[in-house]
């Protein structure tokens, strides 16, 4: 299997730690969006990571390369069946790609991505706004749900890899969660990305 997308990209590291999960063999293509090479035109026609061809089959958007992986590799899995644990799981992980990280990546693109790969200067002001108002409610609502080491069910799942993901952009940031305000929130960040899965998905963003 050939994974295309950069390695900074949180949704390319949602099939990364699946993968890793799942002990599944792969070749990362460690490209960026609309990036010129056929091949991966071939597997995202529109251009957007991650995406993946395997045997000839190819597939883009990181929910459906998940849900593609759950069926071809099923074990160990990354979707409960319980009907209401496999409910908030497909919320978490519409969740974590919507809600939370349009908010937890603004100061990763002011302090990083702007300075450094778009020659533009930070603009403080949205990071405080992300900081200080959008994000708390967030951060709060995470706390509320979080009652051990998962977030459904008694097993890693799709909810923990896409609530979590984002946070490893928000630390290239110099962020983090105050453990004071949101200790669970916090504790479980920290734990989740301590994974040998985060931990090598977290290595594939330096190739």
């Amino acid at each position: 299997m050939i994974v295309y997308g950069t390695g900074y990209s949180p949704f390319v590291r949602k099939i990364l730690v699946s993968l890793a999960e799942k002990g599944v063999s792969y070749e990362h293509v460690p490209n960026m969006f609309h990036a010129p090479d056929p091949a991966f035109q071939a597997a995202s026609p529109f251009g957007k990571i991650p995406a993946i061809e395997d045997a000839g089959f190819t597939l883009s958007d990181s929910s459906a390369i998940l849900w593609y992986l759950e069926r071809k590799h099923p074990s160990p899995a990354l979707l409960p069946t319980d009907a209401k644990a496999l409910g908030r799981a497909v919320w978490f992980d519409k969740f974590g790609d919507t809600e939370l990280f349009s908010k937890l990546v603004v100061p990763f693109v002011e302090r990083v991505l702007k300075p450094s790969m778009m020659g533009r200067p930070c603009d403080d002001s949205a990071v405080t706004r992300a900081l200080e108002t959008d994000l708390p409610p967030l951060f709060d609502y995470l706390e509320s749900q979080i009652a051990g080491p998962f977030l459904v069910g008694d097993a890693f799942s799709i909810a923990d890899i896409s609530v979590v993901t984002g946070f490893y952009n928000f630390g290239l940031a110099e962020c983090s969660v105050d453990a004071g305000r949101w200790p669970k929130l916090a504790a479980y960040v920290q734990d989740s990305m301590a994974r040998p899965s985060f931990v090598a998905a977290i290595e594939a963003r330096k190739s």
